[in-house]
């Protein structure tokens, strides 16, 4: 394709990293093998040593899930990238990779409810802690860091919240005292927000979510220098959180669409968020594209808009909330994201209900929160979906 830095995201979206065999086909191909064969048993060596480039096994090398790694990184402005089977094992493999027993992690206390019990439980139990702190407070991210600090680790936009953590400031702070740090930009995508750019060591993705676009597949990714995620490969290599190839063909596709789908969706979100702000029955909106957001002003500064989630508490608690859910006729009550199709959720019972009572009311999701993904649909569709319910708290 040429030299990456030549081409604008729109280009790399559909362009970058594609590799063409011999039959010279157009769309990227979907290599479905667990093996690959070698022209002779020294060849075969060297393959297995790395002294020769080149497929070996398909839990650790395909060219489809290669394509998709080289498209992403581009995308990102990253050196390298290792594809994951998912979001959270993504995760879990950035922090075995560069983390071992006794080290320090200092992390959010707005993250995706998994990610809170991998690092709560099944992370703890290996000797890696963890202290949260509130995203939006550097200082509290510096008075957290221990000896052990090996790595910050943070979304932003926050979820469910989108609260935003200023990524320059947390990573000077960082650097500093030689700690890495990585950034979840599910909710951004490298189309709103380049951490990397911003200082971040590593970005993760849950790629299920906007890269997808379509609540296809599941996938993940870990982009940042060589130097890092060859530690992350390691890891997957031996332990086997494999990307398939067909996900990562799917995802290849998801692609070539992300700009168009992100772009669309977060204008829908602005209009959306708007709309509920000026609702009688809605007390509160959390979107960071309205200038009442508390970090509205850093956001315009790290993302190209306020993205596609928006957030909003009800005049009431749960009952109220699982009300307007319940009379949803076109919204899909579900918990994924980043789908065309718009979905809604009550994260206080789903996506954070595993995290204690306690652990939800520091992070800010009340019972009278819910959450919207927007997708495509028109305008007047969602508010006359969300209005059903909305229009009959208080009747």
């Amino acid at each position: 394709m040429g030299e990456p830095t030549n081409y604008q995201p729109e280009t790399l979206a559909v362009r970058a990293g594609q590799q063409r065999s011999q039959f010279g086909e157009h769309a990227e191909a979907l290599y479905l093998t667990s093996s690959f064969v070698f022209d002779s048993a020294a060849q075969a060596a060297r393959r297995f040593s790395g002294e020769e480039e080149g497929n070996v096994y398909a839990r650790f090398s395909n060219p489809t899930v290669s394509m998709f790694e080289e498209r992403l990184a581009a995308l990102e402005g990253a050196e390298d990238c290792v594809a994951t089977a998912s979001g959270m094992s993504a995760i879990m493999a950035l922090v075995l990779a560069h983390l071992k027993q006794g080290d320090h992690i200092v992390a959010s206390n707005s993250l995706f409810g998994a990610t809170v019990q991998l690092f709560s439980n099944i992370l703890a139990r290996t000797g890696i802690t963890t202290s949260f702190v509130p995203a939006t407070d550097p200082a509290a991210w510096a008075a957290a860091i221990r000896p052990e600090t090996k790595l910050f680790f943070l979304e932003t936009p926050s979820n469910p919240l989108t609260e935003i953590a200023d990524i320059r400031a947390l990573a000077a702070i960082a650097h500093e005292r030689g700690i890495l740090v990585a950034v979840d930009n599910c909710f951004c995508t490298p189309i709103l927000q380049k951490p990397l750019a911003l200082g971040a060591d590593l970005v993760v993705h849950s790629a299920t979510k906007y890269i997808d676009g379509q609540g296809r597949v599941l996938g993940g990714a870990v982009c940042g220098p060589k130097k890092l995620t060859e530690e992350v490969f390691k890891y997957l290599r031996t332990a086997g959180p494999t990307l398939s190839a067909f996900n990562a063909w799917v995802l290849l596709k998801g692609l070539e669409t992300l700009q168009l789908r992100v772009e669309a969706q977060s204008a829908n979100a602005a209009k959306l968020a708007a709309w509920l702000e000026a609702h009688p029955q809605v007390a509160r909106v959390y979107y960071p594209g309205l200038a009442s957001h508390p970090q509205h002003a850093l956001a315009q500064t790290q993302q190209k808009s306020g993205g596609a989630i928006v957030s909003f508490e009800v005049r009431g608690g749960r009952a109220e909330a699982w009300g307007v859910v319940d009379h949803c006729r076109l919204l899909s009550i579900t918990a994924n994201l980043g789908d065309v199709k718009t979905t809604i959720t009550h994260p206080a019972s789903t996506t954070h209900g595993r995290i204690s009572p306690e652990a939800r009311a520091a992070a800010g999701i009340g019972e009278g929160l819910l959450r919207i993904a927007v997708g495509l649909e028109a305008q007047a569709d969602l508010q006359a979906d969300l209005d059903r319910g909305l229009s009959l708290i208080g009747a």
